[in-house]
């Protein structure tokens, strides 16, 4: 059986948004998959039984009476707040309890959190955030790191490229994955002295296929399947991708293609480099982005992410 937990109470509309998005995801999940809810167990029993919803072999309670706000200080929080849902969750994730855990609670106590409570995995200098993006002729071009490394140094570069590829290999069924470097331009030698060295060690890097520079106009035209750049960059980027978005929707624009930067549909992204699966969700998260979180959990949780970087790391 695979275990995944959801923290009830993380998220600006929480806990009736996570209930809600627990409930239709729970159709979807895999025969073998149990979905634990952790957070106030009263609530959570009304919301069950409003729903003809019970605890059984695919769906536990775990009671957490503390809740962890958006605005709180991280480490503060998670220090003080012991039977928040958010240490819960990741004591049952780190004692092997679950496979999986995710949350769209406070994005600095999800960090925090996941670096203490489950620690970097051996070899990994700094965990890192991706975060996958449409191709025009299909596929996914993911993008590492999308906002927790800011000031990157070129050795870390290089452990972006081996994260981003082992998740593009096992989460999206790319055989050999393409690496390539965010860049001003496509010629090598451009960019700053960051990006040039950065350039150099992913250029002499064994077992991994790397392209070269990838310009951002260039970024949607399945030239590569993975993408590294600083965190800075990433979340800029990100972050554009998400106000483009929002612009066609307010100028009442569909697309099949461009529905697909609707973050709802992704429900969250993967904190790769720590021991064990963890999926960020989106602070706005509705009912459709918490399920689609949840079922994101169970992917990378039956995909064994976390143990396979372990196991590139280990070489």
């Amino acid at each position: 059986m695979t275990n995944i937990g959801i923290d009830i109470m993380g998220g600006d509309s929480a806990p009736k948004v996570t209930l809600e998005g627990s409930a239709k995801a729970l159709p979807d999940l895999g025969e073998d998959t149990c979905l634990y809810l952790i957070g106030p167990e009263k609530p959570i029993h009304e919301f069950l039984a409003k729903n003809g919803l019970s605890e059984s072999e695919k769906l536990k309670v775990v009671n957490a009476e503390e809740a962890i706000a958006m605005d709180e200080h991280p480490v503060k929080a998670l220090q003080q707040k012991t039977n928040s849902s958010l240490a819960v969750g990741f004591g049952l994730l780190s004692r092997g309890v679950l496979q999986g855990f995710g949350s769209a609670g406070n994005s600095g106590a999800m960090m925090v959190g996941a670096f203490n409570a489950l620690k970097p995995i051996e070899g990994v200098l700094r965990p890192c955030v991706v975060s996958s993006f449409p191709q025009k002729d299909g596929g996914f071009n993911t993008l590492v790191d999308v906002g927790i490394n800011v000031d990157a140094k070129p050795e870390m570069f290089l452990q972006f490229a081996k994260l981003g590829e082992t998740y593009a290999r096992l989460v999206h069924g790319v055989e050999s994955p393409r690496i390539g470097l965010l860049n001003t331009g496509a010629e090598e030698g451009k960019g700053s002295l960051l990006y040039q060295k950065a350039y150099e060690i992913l250029k002499t890097a064994k077992d991994l296929t790397f392209v070269g520079n990838l310009e951002a106009r260039d970024f949607y035209e399945n030239r590569v399947d993975v993408t590294v750049c600083d965190g800075f960059t990433g979340n800029v980027f990100l972050k554009q991708a998400e106000a483009f978005y929002k612009l066609l929707q307010y100028r009442n624009i569909e697309d099949p293609f461009l529905d697909k930067f609707n973050y709802e549909r992704y429900g969250g992204t993967p904190i790769l480099g720590v021991n064990g699966n963890v999926i960020l969700g989106h602070g706005v998260s509705g009912s459709t982005a918490i399920a689609n979180m949840i079922l994101a959990t169970e992917k990378v949780a039956k995909a064994k992410l976390s143990e396979n970087i372990t196991k590139v790391f280990k070489k």
